[in-house]
């Protein structure tokens, strides 16, 4: 009986022991949480120089900038900040306005945001006047993860997350929105439009399209992925069509001139939780180029000018945009710390 009573009192210290570590390990959990939370209030020591002021889609005097989703840790993270274009790691001025994803052209911007509840969150996407006003909000199905401008400003595209947070997996599906800002005319779901793939009519109702690129106000390219492959297609708003041209193209950015597509494309080499390769596709050869960026970029590359990209990658408070030359020449260089969604105006 005393081998039992003292082998029970030993048992008895274990599960004490335990249950103290495991009380002390949540509570360092939960501690270390709200103190990392409460860093993203603050700003940090070397950071980049922020202070709110007008931030604006027009011309300035002071000429092109640089807008992009700031990702400095502090009062003013996720806004919407601007710098000039030839100094993007000068101080920024921030908005006010928060966004999850951003795109601006010729005066008109795009929001998407999220909007907090006490037991979910919501999403919206807002179309924006050149003074980052909402002129008009619609619903978002999901997350938000892409979002474009047409070059004169009219038509306006998104895409969310609807099941699934990632492109990396199969388990996912996409939701792709336009909107005509002159009309208002919206078309919900880009999976309605009638695919051509490899010249017949196509149907299958894995379709997913994303990442909508403007060559005008009724031509666009997107991405259209079914039965495990993706595809770059083109697409005309009018007739509610997408016509595929290239295979393995995801997130495509065309080029100022129309004759060239950024786009991350799946690398047979590259692991599968970081499988894509920054590339550029000639529309009229359908040659691919590899850029020197040879890390994963999950992102739709925007085009500074005629030769140069511009993108996310994880950083230290986010992501960071990096440049690298588009014709697979010199090499990466960051351009702005904590910084996403960037575009050019002005």
């Amino acid at each position: 009986m005393t081998v039992d009573r003292t082998t029970a009192a030993r048992r008895l210290v274990v599960l004490l022991v335990a249950f103290v570590v495991l009380a002390a390990a949540g509570t360092w959990a939960v501690l270390d949480a709200a103190e990392r939370a409460g860093r993203r209030d603050r700003e940090q020591p070397g950071g980049p120089a922020v202070h709110p002021g007008p931030v604006a889609l027009g011309p300035a005097a002071g000429g092109p900038r640089l807008l992009f989703r700031s990702m400095a840790w502090g009062p003013h993270r996720d806004e919407i900040a601007g710098v000039p274009a030839d100094r993007p790691d000068g101080p920024r001025t921030v908005s006010g306005l928060k966004c999850l994803r951003f795109h601006a052209a010729s005066g008109t911007g795009i929001c998407l945001r999220a909007e907090h509840g006490p037991l979910v969150d919501t999403y919206r996407a807002v179309i924006l006047d050149a003074d980052l006003h909402e002129t008009r909000g619609f619903p978002a199905a999901g997350i938000p993860t892409r979002a474009r401008v047409s070059p004169s400003g009219r038509m306006v595209a998104w895409t969310v997350f609807v099941s699934g947070d990632s492109y990396a997996g199969a388990d996912f599906s996409t939701w792709t929105t336009i909107v005509d800002t002159r009309t208002w005319t919206v078309q919900e779901n880009l999976e309605s439009f009638a695919v051509t793939r490899n010249g017949r009519p196509y149907r299958a109702p894995d379709i997913n399209v994303w990442g909508v690129t403007f060559a005008d106000d009724n031509r666009f390219y997107a991405t259209v992925a079914t039965e495990g492959h993706t595809w770059l297609a083109a697409g005309d708003v009018a007739a509610h069509t997408l016509t595929t041209l290239h295979q393995n193209v995801e997130c495509p950015s065309l080029s100022p001139d129309g004759t060239r597509i950024a786009y991350k494309k799946r690398a047979p080499e590259a692991p599968d939780d970081a499988p894509w390769r920054l590339y550029v596709l000639d529309l009229r050869t359908m040659t691919e180029t590899a850029t020197a960026e040879r890390r994963n970029v999950d992102d739709q590359a925007l085009w500074t000018d005629a030769a140069t990209l511009l993108y996310a990658l994880p950083g230290d408070y986010g992501a960071d945009l990096w440049t690298v030359p588009a014709d697979g020449t010199g090499a990466p260089r960051m351009l702005a710390a904590s910084a996403l969604a960037p575009a050019l105006v002005g």
